[in-house]
């Protein structure tokens, strides 16, 4: 039988173990007598059978894994962990008869979903992702503490600037975390990021909106209670909606409180305000109010898609990055003029058509694109201030007269001049020994700005003020780059 079934796996029939004679006809030869039915293929260990349907089971979870940007407590963690451990087990118990072809089967299968622990663990503990749930607490506590709370316990929420500038730095800090190019990191950040602009884009519009006079009188019109009784509904709305982004609100949803607002837009849409500029006027206000709410709706599922958060191939950010490098062109050509004395070469037209494009980058409501705009304008407005300082410097023909002290600021900006100039090409990392001597020079002379006495001067103290702005601005500068920011 061993003989047949190795013949059959050749192709060949079976002779029973007689061989052709030379002599036979090439008939004979081609056309041999019947034999038996040639024999399929043995099937496959049930071991290695399942060791495929593990393998599968994995590779269906692989893309679940890859993407999850939660941490540890998540519901959706405990589901993939334990899944994959079920799977471990199943492995685990596939008997190898102790043949080596299955043992290396079971070891291979074992090492992919273990791969695929690791990389979930990995991700939901890796130190930029705790970063990220770190700073979304404290938006959180700050949020909760200054708009939700108040507005719960019936009082009014502390919306002002200093809560948006306290918002934009956790943006800021937000955009700085390393995500080494992890999927999941990017997710993680990327969802953290558009929440919270989110929230500053709610809240700016209301710390706007307090400038206006409304709401209206009730006498004014019979349209106008009904207005007022609209707007202090979404007064309500845009507390609610700021907690839900937070993750604050346990009991509303998204497509709840759009309901709610779209209900408030029908209601308003009814309303009889013809022959009356001032309350149609009024009315449009509170529905423009209404639809700025309702475009931050539709966050339940962002960051799902990958083109939101992997940025490398977004046309905004290769739009950007071109006008980066024009930048960079620029600023050599800047700096090779200035160190050679020749003032001529002042490409400021150039720069502030680059800010004029720059302005019109669309940035698809994305927290990365937006930052990244941001740092580009910030590199060209540092050639810009540095040219137009050089230019001040060397136009600058100070009388006898001259205020001891306004000359003591122009001497320390002369050296910001020098200093601002090493900056712009400065190219190194914070570890290095030349940004820590840039740093302290820099230092050195907010502390030589400090010590200058205006003697009650106002134009010194403006002069001052300017130049220790100016000076903490080439500080700033040197922080972003250097700060090794990615998309």
């Amino acid at each position: 039988m061993a003989v047949r079934w190795l013949c059959s796996l050749f192709g060949k029939p079976f002779d029973g173990g007689k061989r052709m004679e030379p002599g036979g006809s090439a008939q004979q030869q081609q056309h041999p007598p019947p034999t038996e039915q040639q024999q399929p293929f043995p099937p496959p260990h049930p071991a290695l059978t399942r060791l495929s349907e593990v393998q599968r089971e994995a590779a269906a979870l692989g893309p679940q894994v890859s993407t999850f940007s939660g941490l540890q407590d998540d519901r959706d963690y405990r589901r993939l962990e334990r899944e994959l451990t079920q799977l471990l087990l199943d492995v685990d118990r596939v008997d190898t008869e102790g043949r080596a072809e299955l043992q290396g089967a079971r070891k291979r299968a074992a090492q992919e979903v273990e791969g695929l622990l690791r990389y979930l663990e990995e991700n939901a503990t890796h130190p930029s992702r705790l970063a990220i749930e770190q700073l979304s607490r404290e938006a959180r506590r700050l949020v909760d503490e200054r708009v939700v709370a108040p507005q719960r316990a019936g009082g009014v929420s502390e919306i002002d600037d200093e809560l948006v500038d306290d918002l934009q730095r956790l943006v800021l800090r937000l955009t700085q975390v390393k995500t080494e190019g992890r999927v999941p990191l990017r997710k993680a950040r990327y969802r953290a990021l558009t929440r919270l602009c989110a929230v500053q884009d709610v809240l700016e519009g209301r710390t706007r909106r307090q400038t206006l006079s409304l709401p209206l009188p009730g006498d004014t019109h019979r349209a106008v209670h009904q207005i007022n009784q609209v707007m202090a509904q979404v007064s309500v709305a845009r507390s609610q909606l700021v907690a839900l982004l937070m993750g604050l609100s346990g009991r509303d949803s998204c497509a709840h409180l759009s309901r709610l607002l779209t209900e408030m837009q029908v209601e308003l849409d009814a309303l009889d305000v013809s022959g009356n500029a001032a309350i149609r006027n009024y009315r449009k206000q509170v529905v423009e109010e209404i639809n700025g709410l309702l475009k931050h709706l539709d966050l339940e599922g962002e960051g799902d898609d990958t083109r939101r958060y992997d940025l490398a191939q977004n046309d905004s950010i290769r739009e950007i990055e071109a006008v980066r490098a024009h930048v960079s062109h620029l600023r050599e050509g800047v700096l090779r003029h200035c160190l050679g004395g020749d003032l001529s070469f002042r490409p400021k037209a150039e720069l502030q058509s680059l800010l004029t494009h720059l302005d019109q980058v669309d940035t698809a409501r994305n927290p990365c694109i937006r930052e990244a705009r941001r740092r580009a304008v910030v590199e060209v407005q540092a050639i810009i201030t540095f040219l137009d300082l050089r230019e001040a410097l060397v136009s600058r023909h100070p009388g006898p007269d001259e205020h001891p002290s306004h000359r003591a600021v122009w001497r320390v900006l002369a050296s910001l001049s020098d200093l601002q100039a090493q900056v712009l090409g400065f190219d190194g990392k914070r570890a290095d020994k030349s940004y820590m001597v840039l740093e302290e020079l820099l230092t050195k002379q907010l502390l030589a700005l400090d010590a200058v006495d205006p003697q009650g001067d106002p134009a010194n103290k403006t002069a001052r003020k300017q130049a220790v702005k100016f000076a903490q601005n080439i500080l700033n500068y040197l922080d972003m780059k250097t700060d090794e920011w990615e998309y």
